[in-house]
């Protein structure tokens, strides 16, 4: 991948109107990695000058999503919105140049030439009734109409570039018109402000995704026409979600930061994320380290990737099993707090090693530990099915015997329940499950002295005499 720079630098730019979605914070990873492989820079810039859509609060959760994901900016976060007389000094320029000019059509009067225009069975083009040509009389600008600001696009010829991701696109300029670059109110839009931002901000690369192509060629000319050098563009396919349609704001993609409070882990969001439009060999799981060695702009695929819970759920199952128990436990305290539960770190940690193996996320950690801190309900189908006649007095006198115990430990735990099995007759699954649907809440657990011992004695007593 070539440039014209002497110094990598990459940017993600999302726009203030709601969350960090899925798309965005891939395009973010690829960008952040492709700077760190270069020993570049990373930059994070905000595109607010959707005024009336962009929010405070939206800054704050895009912040705190790239914060959560450790995708560290060496700049920023720049705001658009700051940078108002930047943007107005260049548009002055390229009118003085004659590159770009005022146009004082209605909105009445586009609608009635683009109507013209489907009559006649023509693409819908800004017809240049207002852009200055030699010899040609323009109209008086009516009173009271302010006008707007149109880039001179070139009117013929073709943009080419060779794209990253998908190799070389040429679009003729025909195929486009002029540009609006500036608002009547002043504001620039959205392909002249982030052109200004990547020249300020030398920009060597830019990756976006696959919806911005058609916007490249104006910025290209934007870019030619200000005599700055050129970025290397990237367009990433889409994500698709399960429903096979394009993952968007619009669609209600869920925001990185609710996979956050979902108990999902910012390693395991990384990996995925890579892993959808880009490959090292047949790797599934690796940190961001061993991405950023990787990550040199290559093996980026053309097609669309396939939004996949289930996978998300195998890979971040991997690092649930695999970060440091503190970690998992301070984790899991924050994830029984949202559900009303209030316990220290000393109360779950014991505890997080024996769940961790079964739980996909911190989430369902949270969930096989709050047994020990909150009240249980067994479901009246469980009740009926094990906690039966035949069964009450074994319970009893397992009670009896777990009552019994000096020392609440697992091998005594273990030894009440082998002498009420022998006393009795019954197999252990006749007498666990019993008990795990009083004392647990749920049919299934990890061994069963292991899980009680980790219970207060009077708890599981008290539990066990609720048949």
């Amino acid at each position: 991948m070539t440039s014209q720079f002497d110094k990598v630098r990459t940017r993600i730019a999302p726009s203030p109107t709601g969350f960090l979605h899925l798309g965005t914070a891939r395009t973010a990873l690829y960008s952040w990695a492709y700077a760190r492989h270069h020993g570049g820079e990373f930059v994070l810039r905000i595109e607010d000058t959707d005024v009336a859509r962009s929010t405070q609060d939206s800054v704050d959760q895009i912040i705190a999503a790239m914060n959560w994901l450790g995708l560290s900016y060496d700049e920023g976060p720049i705001y658009q919105m700051q940078r108002l007389d930047r943007y107005q000094a260049v548009i002055e320029q390229l009118i003085a140049e004659g590159k770009a000019y005022h146009c004082y059509a209605t909105p009445a009067e586009l609608d009635a030439m683009r109507e013209a225009q489907r009559a006649r069975g023509e693409k819908t083009l800004y017809d240049r009734r207002w852009r200055p040509e030699p010899g040609k009389l323009l109209p008086v600008p009516p009173e009271g109409v302010k006008p707007v600001v149109r880039f001179a696009n070139p009117v013929d010829g073709d943009v080419t570039w060779d794209d990253v991701v998908k190799g070389s696109i040429t679009i003729n300029n025909r195929e486009i018109d002029d540009l609006i670059i500036a608002r009547a109110d002043g504001v620039p839009t959205y392909n002249f402000a982030v052109v200004v931002d990547d020249w300020d901000m030398r920009i060597s690369h830019v990756f976006r995704g696959d919806e911005h192509v058609n916007n490249t060629p104006w910025q290209i000319n934007i870019f030619n026409a200000l005599g700055a050098p050129l970025p290397a563009f990237g367009h990433l396919p889409i994500i698709l979600g399960d429903d096979g349609l394009k993952l968007s704001k619009r669609r209600g993609a869920v925001s990185v930061m609710d996979y956050a409070a979902n108990g999902y882990l910012p390693e395991a969001m990384l990996n995925y994320l890579a892993r959808l439009g880009w490959s090292h060999g047949d790797d599934e799981l690796f940190s961001a380290a061993q991405m950023v060695s990787w990550f040199d702009g290559s093996h980026l695929s053309k097609s669309p990737a396939q939004w996949d819970p289930a996978k998300l759920d195998w890979v971040n199952g991997h690092y649930v099993k695999q970060i440091d128990e503190t970690r998992l436990a301070e984790l899991a305290v924050v994830q029984l707090a949202a559900q009303g539960i209030a316990v220290t770190l000393e109360q779950v940690q014991p505890k997080v090693g024996l769940f961790k193996e079964r739980c996909a996320t911190v989430a369902a950690l949270a969930g096989w530990l709050a047994m020990y801190f909150a009240p249980v309900a067994p479901s009246a189908e469980d009740r009926a099915a094990h906690v039966t006649d035949a069964v009450r007095p074994a319970l009893a006198m397992l009670a009896e015997r777990l009552a019994a115990l000096t020392e609440w430990s697992k091998s005594g735990i273990q030894q009440a329940l082998k002498d009420t099995l022998a006393a009795t007759g019954l197999k252990m699954p006749q007498l666990a499950v019993p008990v795990r649907v009083l004392v647990c809440g749920r049919t299934q657990t990890p061994s069963l002295d292991a899980v009680l011992e980790h219970f207060e004695q009077k708890k599981v007593l008290d539990r066990l005499q609720s048949t």
